[in-house]
């Protein structure tokens, strides 16, 4: 993948890049990189598994470059290899700049992000309208427009791998029923429009104060409310209810400045999308919260559960009442105050072992940053016979690594940078440090390592939360004892 992508660099600008860094991705199987050394400075790479994907990006990405809109500009292209490079937009989302801005206040709206928020929505009836006209949908993937089928899919998104991955009970046949009710609902809105499908806080990019807009591909033909319900009710940004209104006017106004506006009957249809949007957001907390057993998605699941509870407050849209008793819940699960939830509680360290086999791990905070450290370096356990199928959870191979010469300094090292940082980070009230520790397998080094520096924060900084993960344990081999 990324040999694909450095190749690309040097065909396109006759020298190998100086450096290539990894850019975190959230829950995508899309890979990124930051790329310098070429004539614009610093570009970054982009690798995609799936050609239709592929395809339906790069399309829209050059009819919205013909527009004016603000998307990246497409430096390279190799279609047959999944790979492109694109202008280097920075590192700060919407969502970063929202959280800085929030500083010691988590609860609060700055004021000082409204102007982008603003201005975004003035923007996105650009891409609905324009977009509309003159995207080719032949090519959007997985679907050209957000139909009926594309609806339930969604809902049963929602049900699978929410609802029944959380184990919470429902009438299977009352549901369904209220599923083809909200359908038969959402799609008397007016549907020839670009639906930019996940319009939020962390796919805008800002940039100089200016939005700028990433992560489309999934884009395909359809109403003006689901986009504005994806940004409004994005989980972690926490909008309160008196901004959203605020803001729901404002895009309206924008709206109103290239068609004409029914405002009551959009208002009305918005809260319908409201709820699928929701639901779609909540099944891709499950599955890769629940599933993936990612848990910095699962911090997103109270957020939207108080949304629920707002909108539960407010009126559901339409009579749907086994979908009303199934977000009431969620909300009796989740919505709870922050000492219930684990939100505001200070700073999550997130330890993580890997190999380095299967890439970096994922960064699924949003922040970025934090430590990877290389293990291979220390003397390898798994060339002995004896603890091929053994782990660095084993006490055999913990003493054995505790025996060579070179574990003690290595150690030493990391634990004086992870210190400084935890104690800085807690003093600063930032929510989330990754540290992560690979190896050749997963299995053995870098296990010891998380392990053991895990072990030492929590004696040290019993105030933060620790968490481990060992990203490669299903691929563990089976113990033979």
């Amino acid at each position: 993948m990324q040999e694909n992508v450095s190749r690309l660099f040097e065909r396109a600008y006759g020298t190998a890049p100086t450096s290539v860094e990894r850019i975190a991705a959230d829950g995508s199987q899309r890979r990124y990189w930051r790329l310098t050394g070429g004539p614009r400075g610093s570009v970054v790479g982009a690798w995609g598994p799936n050609p239709d994907e592929n395809r339906a990006f790069l399309s829209f990405t050059r009819t919205f470059r013909s527009l004016g809109l603000p998307v990246p500009e497409l430096h390279a292209v190799d279609e047959v290899a999944g790979a492109w490079l694109l202008e280097d937009l920075g590192s700060h989302t919407l969502l970063a700049t929202l959280n800085a801005a929030r500083g010691e206040a988590p609860r609060e709206f700055p004021t000082s992000v409204l102007p982008i928020y603003r201005r975004a929505l003035e923007l996105l009836p650009r891409f609905q309208l324009e977009g509309g006209r003159s995207i080719d949908f032949s090519v959007a993937y997985p679907c050209e427009a957000f139909d009926r089928r594309s609806m339930r899919w969604d809902l049963n998104y929602f049900k699978y791998h929410f609802l029944k991955l959380a184990r919470l009970p429902f009438h299977e046949r009352r549901l369904e029923d209220d599923f083809d009710a909200l359908i038969a609902y959402l799609r008397e809105a007016e549907g020839s429009h670009f639906l930019y499908r996940d319009f939020q806080s962390r796919n805008i990019m800002v940039q100089d104060g200016e939005p700028r807009f990433i992560d489309y591909q999934g884009g395909r033909r359809g109403g003006l409310a689901y986009d504005v319900a994806s940004l409004l009710y994005d989980g972690k940004a926490a909008i309160p209810e008196s901004v959203r209104l605020q803001l729901l006017t404002h895009y309206l106004d924008a709206l109103g400045e290239h068609v004409a506006v029914d405002r009551a009957r959009f208002e009305v249809q918005f809260r319908g999308f409201v709820l699928i949007r929701i639901m779609q957001a909540m099944g891709a907390y499950g599955y890769r919260g629940f599933f993936e057993r990612k848990p910095l998605f699962l911090e997103s699941i109270p957020h939207q559960a108080r949304n629920l509870a707002g909108l539960l407050e407010s009126g559901l849209p339409l009579p749907l009442p086994e979908l009303e008793s199934v977000f009431r819940r969620i909300v009796h699960e989740w919505a709870g105050n922050d000492a219930e939830t684990g939100e505001g509680e200070g700073l999550t360290v997130t330890l993580t072992s890997f190999s380095y086999r299967h890439g970096y791990p994922e960064d699924t905070s949003g922040h970025g940053g934090g430590f990877v450290f290389d293990c291979r370096s220390l003397p390898n356990p798994g060339r002995s016979p004896e603890f091929v199928d053994r782990t660095g959870l084993d006490p055999e191979v913990r003493g054995w690594l505790e025996g060579t010469d070179e574990l003690e300094p290595f150690r030493a090292r990391v634990v004086d940078l992870v210190d400084r940082h935890v104690k800085n980070y807690e003093d600063r009230g930032f929510s989330d440090l990754a540290v992560s520790f690979g190896c050749t397998g997963g299995q053995h080094r870098s296990v010891y390592m998380t392990e053991w520096v895990g072990r030492y924060l929590k004696e040290r900084y019993p105030e933060v939360e620790i968490r481990v993960i060992h990203r490669e344990e299903r691929r563990w081999p089976e113990r033979v004892d």
